[in-house]
């Protein structure tokens, strides 16, 4: 017991310093001048590398061996947290310090040229930065397959989805894959004969655009004593629980990005607001994955937020925001509106029926750029290919194509199949949170999460990562692991239905 609570002193440690990084992130996407770049990287690296001497000291492992020793004196979160420790462990020991610091300053230099780049439809000047983090990203990956007994890319793929391996997710790609196509056709087709909506036109101005936001994150549970938000080149959910940061950006000509990317972001804030506060500054205390991390983002924009219970509550709420009125601001074509479908180029802005599609090509591609299968040079024409086979569209520049996403700039190869394995997830949780509150649909036409977000809270955001993996947490949930009916009867019911 002695060793073990040695490891909560060490590991509690290390939580802060990770804290710390977090935060410096977000400033980085948010508030830093571009001539902080070089100090950024610098105090980045250090903290990593401190955080990393720590998680590998000759202590610390000694300590582990010692607490695996007896673990009958632990309770049930403790020896949990135990295994969280040595998993940690096992994912740093097999990586010299130094290399994660070259990855720090790679990482953090190549995202300020991509902001710079993507603008600038750059991609020559973009890919010697990138081509820097994917040689980095795959020393590592060799090391810990090497290591953990894997390929280069399930060794990544453990990062962001503990326990989760390729060949499951090839599994799972493939039932999409044989469904997805003639599917969207068949909702394009139906969506055709019954004529398009009038489209949500107009001038919404940024300050109307943040008011109406922060009056649904309210709506949706957001705490804003414990929370911000801001803009970002990029939307994302950052920070740590209990000082949680999400950003959006927006579009003057276009309400909808920023609004569902704000109702998306406090889903994921939701779930690190509500992790066990007892367990905030332990390994068990985290979040179970970046799949069931999407997956509560998800379960707020695709499955809550976008049902015409929801739809009822948030048309006059819109109304008002803008001041707008006419036929194309009734409820009936706003619905239609934001749960159209169409084949389009950026990821974060498609539709929930060809989403899967976004995914499917950056995970063919990582996978390739991890074994030298694709170089960096040749990524442009590979996604171009990729996007008409998959979404049947062809990007009309770099900067809407291969360059609109920050992950392999800030070397998250291993993130993106969450995504889609996120809302396979996210419709499961869906489906059982309806099942067991058979007035959540109703509250939700009220703007009353309560219901959704007491079942979250219970099943999902209290437990951490108390279950070890995503499936697991999924079966004490649910009844059963990862399984795309649950998915796929929801984009029949909403779309064909």
């Amino acid at each position: 017991m002695k060793s073990y609570l040695k490891l909560e002193e060490i590991f509690s440690t290390q939580n802060a310093i990770e804290g710390a990084m977090a935060v410096l992130h977000w400033d980085n996407a948010v508030m830093m001048p571009e001539g902080g770049a070089d100090v950024r990287a610098e105090q980045l690296a250090t903290l990593t590398t401190l955080s990393h001497d720590l998680l590998t000291s000759p202590q610390l492992t000694d300590y582990l061996q010692e607490a695996e020793q007896d673990t009958a004196v632990l309770t049930d979160w403790q020896k949990a947290n135990l295994k969280e420790m040595r998993r940690l462990w096992t994912h740093a020991a097999c990586v010299d310090s130094r290399l994660l610091a070259d990855l720090s300053r790679a990482t953090a230099k190549c995202e300020m040229v991509w902001r710079k780049a993507r603008a600038a439809n750059d991609f020559r000047g973009f890919a010697p930065y990138l081509e820097k983090v994917l040689a980095i990203v795959q020393k590592i990956a060799k090391v810990k397959a090497d290591y953990l007994g894997c390929s280069p890319y399930d060794a990544l793929l453990d990062n962001y989805d503990p326990g989760r391996q390729s060949a499951e997710i090839d599994v799972i790609f493939a039932k999409l894959s044989a469904f997805l196509p003639d599917f969207t056709t068949r909702v394009l087709e139906r969506q055709h004969a019954a004529g398009a909506p009038l489209p949500l036109t107009g001038n919404f101005p940024v300050a109307q655009q943040k008011e109406l936001g922060i009056r649904i994150m309210q709506k949706l549970g957001f705490d804003f004593q414990h929370g911000r938000l801001d803009v970002s080149h990029h939307p994302f959910c950052g920070g740590v629980p209990g000082d949680v940061r999400i950003t959006t950006r927006y579009y003057e000509h276009d309400f909808l990005p920023s609004l569902l990317g704000v109702i998306h972001e406090t889903g994921h804030a939701l779930y690190e607001g509500h992790l066990p506060e007892e367990w905030r500054h332990q390994p068990v205390g985290k979040a179970q994955g970046m799949s069931i991390h999407e997956s509560q983002s998800l379960i707020m924009e695709m499955q809550a937020c976008r049902t015409p219970q929801f739809l009822s509550f948030l048309q006059p709420q819109i109304v008002e925001a803008f001041g707008v009125s006419g036929d194309a601001w009734q409820e009936r074509n706003m619905v239609g509106s934001i749960n159209r479908v169409k084949r389009s180029l950026i990821r974060v802005d498609a539709d929930e029926v060809t989403y899967p599609a976004h995914v499917m090509l950056r995970y063919r591609l990582e996978k390739a750029m991890i074994t030298d299968d694709l170089r960096i040079h040749d990524l442009p024409a590979a996604w171009n290919e990729g996007m008409q086979e998959l979404v049947g569209v062809t990007p009309d520049s770099d900067k809407n194509g291969c360059m609109q996403d920050i992950h392999w700039p800030g070397g998250d190869f291993g993130y993106f199949p969450t995504y889609t394995l996120g809302a396979i997830n996210a419709a499961q949780l869906f489906a059982a949170a309806k099942k067991a509150q058979p007035s959540l649909l109703d509250s939700l036409a009220q703007g009353d999460f309560s219901l959704l977000n007491a079942w979250l809270t219970e099943h999902v955001h209290s437990k951490g990562s108390l279950y070890g993996s995503a499936n697991k947490l999924m079966i004490a949930a649910t009844g059963k692991s990862l399984d795309v009916t649950d998915y796929i009867q929801h984009l029949q019911s909403r779309y064909l239905g």
